[in-house]
């Protein structure tokens, strides 16, 4: 069941996570274009960097030279198309650190050269709560269970099918993509991520409506 829930009452939820001298993940899930990056910062921003920080689970994209090694290239995003244990390692480095530890070092993705960078990220140990965003938290199959089981919470963010799409093709196109192709990218490859991913939504501990 969809529960409709606003910024105010998602980062209260957050927060009672964000525990100071512990350590919580929190998982934020959703198909392409269901606004997990924005709202992931939201609550980034809100909570403040003495109790939250956030790591992307797109910093393990295989590099675009792996992808064409494998002939994956043209359906990036795609499961298989990211190195799911080497993100359920960092979950587990992350999950595992108590004041005093030193900063785990997490990948990102740059959207403008579309390639991962190592260690764009320091996760200071003393933060109480990381929040994970991507599109494959709850996937079954591969080392994605090891990860979930890691995150104290994961919500699906739920948004109506037109919305994403139109986000989705926006922002195809203003990373470089003619308005065809980036509509072609939302309706093909991305829609099968997206179907895949909405059959994984069950395993999520609350599933949202981010109104506002």
């Amino acid at each position: 069941m969809t529960r409709d829930a606003t910024t105010a009452e998602l980062v209260a939820r957050a927060r009672r996570l964000a525990v100071p001298g512990e350590r919580r993940v929190l998982g934020i899930v959703g198909p392409p274009g269901a606004g997990k990056s924005t709202l992931a910062r939201v609550l980034v921003a809100t909570l403040g960097p003495g109790l939250a920080v956030e790591v992307g689970m797109d910093g393990y994209h295989l590099s675009n030279a792996v992808l064409a090694g494998l002939g994956r290239d043209h359906r990036k995003g795609a499961i298989d198309t990211f190195d799911d244990a080497g993100y359920a390692a960092l979950v587990a480095r992350l999950a595992a650190a108590r004041p005093g530890d030193p900063p785990v070092y997490a990948p990102v993705f740059r959207r403008e050269i579309e390639e991962p960078v190592a260690a764009g990220v320091a996760v200071p140990s003393d933060v109480p709560l990381v929040v994970t965003e991507g599109n494959y938290l709850l996937a079954p199959s591969g080392a994605w269970p090891a990860a979930r089981a890691r995150m104290a919470e994961v919500w699906y963010l739920d948004v109506p099918g037109d919305l994403r799409l139109a986000r989705l093709e926006e922002r195809h196109h203003a990373f470089g993509k003619s308005r065809d192709d980036a509509r072609r990218w939302a309706n093909g490859s991305d829609q099968v991520n997206a179907d895949l991913i909405e059959a994984t939504r069950d395993g999520a501990d609350v599933v949202v409506r981010w109104t506002s």
